[in-house]
């Protein structure tokens, strides 16, 4: 094992031999390099005044070289910030910037210690990240039956984890706070589980509620106390996006620094919270109380960092940090949140009108940019290419029943027509089945 791995698993485990535990192999044998070439790079960026000939991009009249043909259509923003490398962790004014928005958005945190977020290529690389460095083969992953599909990928696939999942909704249609903690007893044994939180949900568009998140917590630090080691996850996705009544914050507030068994980690971005999908911008946050374990952890984020991507794209971590920074940011967002919760209020209008009765009932959603139909007479797959096909709509279908509808990319005014068309394609399949 390198030294520098050594040196930074001596530091988690004397601050917390728990944290040191969850780890992974891939985990504990990863560091960042300090002798290597983006070391030596900086130290010669401080030092070398007269040439710097270490890092692999090209200059040009004291600055990065680039082609008038692409900066012609960057002009608002100078060479500097979009040609060279970014730093593999990303730009420090955004790391701050970020970190900032966290505290001011999770007041949960007050008084607690959270590491600088860490810029990832968006939200499944952070994700990624968190597999690698803590999932490993046979390792228990637990999140609800409705969920992301790309998770299976990215720690069942990838690193060979096991999934373990529970009902998303109990009985009376809340976030089941019981099922998770049945799935967390029945794998008590292995005494380490990875717990995705995914809040907005996709595909439901589902944020709990206090008393909901509250139990959640709950459950987790019940599971901590009976000895169970726990990474945490809050995929943070959709964050802000909250329509109606439900938790306004991240739960990673609440979970930072619940227990010694328990680290808290926070995925979130720019990437559908600002609506900047194909800028990647996303960070990786951890929490603890203590400093020298985070400084591990971001280097050893860092070292995967390197490891697969080198660095994030420049370019877009300038643009969304310009964003940040602007007087106008926070007016021009309320107005597409507003867009967003008119959309949301209109689709649920619609589903209790009464006009679709005995086609389908619907998950309860308050957030997000989605929401789940359960179909009570046809196969959502059916549905969907019937859809597809007949009436040129596109919808996903999700096992036998459900299907799930973004009102985040249908106008306002369209949206009665989308539902009354879906409408019509569950009669048109029943019919069918009845003539047959």
């Amino acid at each position: 094992m390198n030294p520098l791995a050594q040196q930074l698993n001596e530091s988690i485990r004397q601050e917390n031999e728990h944290v040191y535990s969850m780890l992974s192999r891939l985990g504990q044998l990863i560091y960042f390099p300090k002798e290597g070439i983006l070391n030596q790079s900086a130290e010669a960026s401080a030092k070398a005044k007269k040439f710097n000939a270490t890092i692999g991009i090209a200059t040009e009249g004291k600055g990065p070289m680039h082609l008038k043909v692409i900066q012609d259509q960057l002009s608002a923003f100078e060479p500097k910030d979009l040609y060279p490398y970014a730093p593999p962790a990303g730009k420090p004014e955004l790391r701050s910037i970020w970190k900032e928005k966290i505290f001011k958005e999770t007041p949960s945190l007050e008084g607690k210690l959270i590491s600088n977020p860490i810029v990832t290529n968006a939200l499944t690389h952070g994700l990624s990240i968190v597999a690698d460095l803590f999932a490993d083969e046979d390792d228990i992953v637990v999140m609800p039956d409705k969920n992301w599909e790309n998770y299976e990928l990215t720690f069942n696939i990838r690193r060979g984890a096991q999934i373990a999942y529970y009902p998303l909704y109990n009985d009376e249609m809340k976030f089941n706070s019981d099922g998770l903690r049945q799935v967390l007893q029945a794998h008590s044994s292995k005494g380490k589980a990875i717990i995705l939180l995914n809040f907005p949900n996709n595909p439901t568009g589902y944020t709990p509620g206090g008393e909901e998140a509250q139990a959640i917590v709950s459950v987790i630090r019940e599971a901590a106390e009976n000895g169970m080691k726990l990474v945490v996850v809050s995929d943070d996705a959709y964050y802000g996006l909250f329509f109606e009544d439900s938790v306004q914050e991240s739960l990673f507030g609440a979970l930072a620094s619940l227990h010694p068994n328990v680290l808290a980690v926070k995925v979130d971005g720019a990437t559908k919270e600002e609506y900047v999908w194909g800028f990647r911008v996303g960070f990786i946050t951890y929490a603890s109380t203590s400093e020298k374990l985070l400084a591990a952890l971001e280097q050893k984020t860092m070292g995967i960092i390197r490891s697969t991507i080198s660095s994030g794209p420049h370019p877009s971590q300038t643009f969304v940090l310009k964003a940040l920074q602007s007087p106008a940011f926070a007016e021009q967002k309320q107005e597409k949140f507003n867009i967003m919760k008119a959309r949301a209020n209109v689709v649920k209008s619609l589903l209790d009108s009464g006009k679709y009765e005995g086609a389908w009932s619907y998950y309860p959603f308050n957030s997000g940019y989605f929401m789940c139909l359960r179909l009570s007479k046809v196969s959502a797959e059916d549905l969907r290419v019937h859809l597809l096909e007949q009436y040129g709509i596109g919808t996903i279908a999700l096992g036998e029943t459900d299907l799930r509808v973004a009102f985040s990319c249908i106008e306002e005014e369209h949206l009665p027509e989308l539902f009354d068309t879906i409408y019509q394609g569950v009669l048109d399949l029943t019919s069918s089945k009845v003539s047959k």
